[in-house]
């Protein structure tokens, strides 16, 4: 995911991710701090849904492939329900000392969408260890 998409492939991508965002009911200000836009008003949202992509920042767009990839384990754990999926992200859980998975992704930026993905994907987790020859 780079600078090989065009301008509109980004901004498929970009309303593809904030509409992901809205249905596990984050908040325009933390969808921003997801992305790693923390500087950016919350207003800006709107502009990013309707015409501007999100830049083609690798920080930006790692922060994406975190994302797709917590969404696709979401769906490999509930494969009926979007509603528990959305369910289990505003959950407590104890791995996150007692915070929610959004809460731990907003609070710890890079490191929490790793933890959160960790969490969820066994095989992403297996490969950070390292534990593959």
């Amino acid at each position: 995911m780079s600078s090989s998409m065009t301008d509109d492939e980004r901004l498929e991508l970009t309303r593809g991710i904030l509409d992901m965002l809205d249905e596990w009911e984050i908040e325009a200000k933390d969808q921003l701090v997801l992305l790693g836009l923390d500087d950016v008003p919350a207003r800006e949202v709107k502009r990013l849904r309707e015409s501007r992509p999100l830049p083609d920042e690798p920080d930006v767009m790692k922060r994406v492939e975190h994302l797709i990839s917590i969404a696709d384990a979401l769906r490999t754990t509930y494969p009926f329900s979007k509603r528990m999926g959305r369910l289990w992200m505003h959950k407590p859980n104890r791995k996150f000392r007692q915070r929610t998975p959004v809460a731990t992704m907003v609070e710890d930026g890079i490191v929490g969408l790793i933890s959160v993905r960790s969490y969820l994907d066994c095989s992403y987790s297996w490969d950070m260890s390292g534990s593959k020859g």
